[in-house]
């Protein structure tokens, strides 16, 4: 398994599991078996409802002996509502009593938006706090604090823009050591992927198979399966692997840290042997041709009427 440096020492396991959309009852098992077949890197949020069950998962596997929590690495991610400087460690403590951990080894800014406290997702504008009322460098500051209290070992960001990493990069006593983001072929976003390896920020893949499992809301009538894309599919015949396998690779090719989703343990298994897989020049080079910058979650949700956020402000583009 391919692992990603930082400057302490700590050593991040590139390919890990993603929860999102793992519904109650199906997480907890999705996390025992991953662990059994040799995922060290689970990745969570707060937002996701379910990091109490997999706080079970792991407590139990410490116990058996499966695996022991220093071999583990634990990404989780502030919600929104937690955003201002007095909340930001009552959101980590409730992740870290969710989850039955003393510490975090990533914590990261959910999204560059907030909200009012108590509030999960906005129902109007009213709901949302702007930026302005809010800077992000404050919410950052109370973040860092976190890092020099042991409870997160490394923070960072996601669904963060050039414009918005930047400012941190510049500004921060600590700089961003993740930004995670959506990636994949229809979504390669080339020049966020230069500006970090310029900065040595790292960034996490997140939605790498298209997530079409996603909640209908958040789907348009007409968007395009990845796993079903012509060029995907023909490399993953000549190859014998699975379309996922595909994209893991391209994925872990490109240095990126990916997190694909399943509760399925054939598909979880298939998932992690990805990380072996070696694409030719071929294969990328007719890859880096799928790129439509399409997003499939928009963030559409966060610009309502009212607020101070629109899709272009969301991601400066």
């Amino acid at each position: 398994m391919k692992t990603l440096e930082f400057a302490n020492g700590d050593r991040l396991p590139m390919l890990g599991l993603g929860t999102w959309k793992s519904a109650p009852g199906e997480v907890y098992t999705a996390v025992k078996t991953a662990l059994s077949l040799g995922y060290r890197h689970i990745d969570c949020a707060f937002i996701y409802g379910n990091e109490a069950e997999i706080g079970k998962a792991l407590s139990e596997a410490f116990a058996e002996g499966v695996v022991q929590r220093e071999d583990l690495w634990i990404t989780s991610k502030l919600w929104n509502d937690c955003h201002a400087p007095a909340d930001v460690a009552s959101g980590l403590q409730q992740t870290l009593s969710d989850l039955q951990l003393d510490y975090l080894d990533l914590y990261l800014i959910h999204w560059p938006v907030a909200l009012k406290k108590g509030v999960f997702l906005p129902e109007s504008g009213a709901d949302l706090v702007s930026l302005a009322d809010l800077p992000l460098l404050d919410t950052w500051g109370a973040m860092e604090a976190l890092v020099d209290q042991g409870l997160c070992r490394h923070i960072g960001v996601s669904n963060f823009s050039i414009k918005k990493l930047s400012n941190l990069v510049d500004h921060a006593r600590l700089k961003p050591e993740m930004n995670q983001i959506e990636l994949h072929p229809y979504l390669q976003q080339p020049a966020m992927l230069d500006y970090c390896q310029a900065q040595g920020v790292p960034l996490t893949a997140y939605s790498p198979l298209g997530s079409r499992d996603r909640p209908e809301g958040l789907k348009a009538a007409d968007e395009p399966t990845l796993l079903e894309d012509p060029a995907v599919v023909a490399i993953a015949t000549e190859h014998n692997i699975s379309p996922a396998q595909v994209l893991i690779a391209w994925a872990l090719h490109r240095g990126t840290v990916v997190i694909p989703k399943s509760v399925n343990l054939e598909r979880q298994a298939q998932n992690l042997a990805a990380a072996d897989v070696t694409l030719t020049d071929a294969d990328i080079e007719a890859i880096a041709k799928l790129d439509r910058h399409r997003r499939y979650v928009d963030g559409t949700f966060w610009a309502r009427e009212g607020s101070a956020y629109t899709l272009a402000n969301l991601w400066d583009e």
